[in-house]
């Protein structure tokens, strides 16, 4: 069962590549009615405690397999469901520290019925209080812990 929020708590960890920490991942849900193809996404920059991760830096997990930002702009194949989120999984020697991390993560989509001149006005990095999150445009904020 998804969480309401966005940044989802479940799947916030270290992962390892041959018993050593390289980095970490955390889930996101897609806040939309129905979902989308990987093509229409617009990931933003990722920031933990402050630090600075761009979406280049970051992996995307959807159903199973993983893509770059590269491969996610050109697919039209994979499509992300309401009802399953995507591990965002970023490379970082060491990990996160034990304890509580702030996470403030936006993206955006495109969608059929909006009007272009909207859509590229988007941007995943900043609030904007004309686009509401159903309509593909939020910035994501929560505190989450590693034990």
């Amino acid at each position: 069962m998804l969480e309401r929020e966005v940044i989802q708590s479940v799947g916030f960890r270290n992962t390892k590549e041959n018993g050593k920490v390289t980095g970490f991942q955390f889930k996101i849900r897609l806040p939309y009615y129905r979902g989308i193809f990987l093509c229409q996404l617009r990931p933003g920059t990722l920031f933990v405690d402050g630090e600075r991760f761009e979406k280049e830096d970051i992996v995307w997990n959807v159903s199973g397999k993983d893509y770059t930002y590269e491969e996610m702009k050109s697919n039209m194949e994979c499509h992300w469901a309401t009802t399953e989120p995507a591990v965002l999984k970023v490379k970082k020697e060491g990990g996160l520290s034990q304890g509580y991390h702030d996470l403030t993560y936006g993206f955006c989509f495109t969608s059929s019925y909006m009007p272009p001149v909207m859509q590229n006005a988007l941007d995943p990095d900043k609030e904007s209080p004309i686009f509401m999150p159903e309509f593909g445009h939020h910035v994501n904020h929560r505190k989450l812990i590693i034990v």
